[in-house]
């Protein structure tokens, strides 16, 4: 325990050292591109199939000889050129990415990202996300499956793919899927609710520091940070917390008809090849390969938006990111010490 004590007040000072440079950095960044007019944000697409033909390709032509490697680039020529000709295109599979921090802030993201692929007129076969989350706010994470469901309400099939961790609030997006594939060992799960409140009124009381606070509402505030908390506030604190956790139940089982919430809603998490056996992924395989796999039937594109952000936006996202890998870096900790 004093091990991870040492390794918390490390990263907190690398993470104020990070902030202390970083800043200065942003705003000169900042004022450049407002001075030169930087360009606003919007929907991006990449060829992922393209892109996997070209470091075939590439490798490919990188062990043979001279002479094999100009037989080679004619033929890859041909079939370019012939594929061009081709009338008829396959269907498509559009990948997203969602990298969650604790209030889940790249849902505005994602919510331009889903409703670009419902309003385009194409011949969407699938929506693969890959996911990476230990969760967070109820709130943000809430929306985030919202967005999600939108999908399935279109009637457009929605795979997720966990290479990391998809806990908590991650999971509560991941249980929309039509399928969702894990790797071996990502940590999956994490059906639970926290709350977790610091008190600092015996502190003020030390120091003859007086805190009032007036509420019109029986339950306004039931925890405070600095009055004085009472058990009935406490209880109540519980009972919103068991609340939340039903019905975050209740959403895992919408989804996922046949698991067995009650066995797996205890808060614990499972490793990949773990969760297939209790029901919370359907197959162990990492996202790669999984996108390799459909390349061969499907062409695939990965749509992404970026908005445009101002220093104010940037400085809010770097913190916001530095505090969730922090906080993702302990939880890796203590799954650590409990797995290895």
């Amino acid at each position: 325990m004093e091990i991870l004590f040492e390794y918390l007040i490390f990263l907190l000072k690398a993470l104020t050292v990070a902030v202390a440079i970083v800043i200065p950095i942003l705003i000169v960044i900042s004022s450049i591109k407002s001075s030169s007019g930087s360009s606003s944000g919007g929907l991006r697409v990449k060829n992922l199939s393209t892109k996997y033909a070209n470091t075939a390709d590439d490798l490919k032509l990188s062990v043979l000889s001279a002479k094999e490697r100009k037989v080679l680039e004619k033929n890859i020529k041909k079939e370019n050129k012939n594929k061009k000709k081709e009338k008829v295109s396959r269907k498509h599979i559009f990948v997203l990415n969602f990298n969650g921090d604790i209030e889940a802030s790249q849902v505005e993201e994602l919510r331009e990202e889903i409703s670009s692929i419902l309003n385009a007129d194409t011949k969407c076969q699938e929506v693969v996300l890959n996911l990476e989350s230990g969760g967070g706010t109820v709130i943000g994470y809430g929306l985030a499956a919202a967005q999600l469901s939108r999908l399935k309400d279109s009637k457009i099939k929605l795979t997720v793919c966990i290479d990391k961790v998809a806990a908590s609030g991650g999971y509560m997006m991941a249980c929309i899927a039509d399928k969702i594939i894990a790797s071996p060992f990502a940590l999956i799960g994490s059906i639970g609710v926290i709350g977790a409140v610091p008190n600092f009124n015996k502190l003020l009381k030390k120091n003859n520091i007086e805190y009032e606070m007036h509420t019109a509402g029986e339950y306004k505030r039931t925890i405070t940070m600095f009055g004085e908390n009472t058990d009935e506030g406490r209880e109540k604190f519980k009972d919103d917390l068991a609340n939340i956790h039903e019905l975050f139940k209740k959403h895992v089982a919408k989804y996922r008809p046949t698991l067995d919430v009650n066995k797996v809603a205890t808060g614990e998490v499972w490793q990949g090849i773990e969760a297939i056996d209790v029901g919370l992924v359907d197959k162990i395989q990492t996202s790669d390969s999984y996108l390799i796999e459909q390349n061969k039937k499907f062409d695939i594109f990965e749509v992404s938006f970026k908005p445009k952000k101002n220093m104010q936006d940037r400085f809010s996202r770097f913190l916001s990111f530095s505090i969730t890998r922090t906080i993702n870096k302990i939880f890796e900790n203590f799954s650590k010490q409990k797995f290895m």
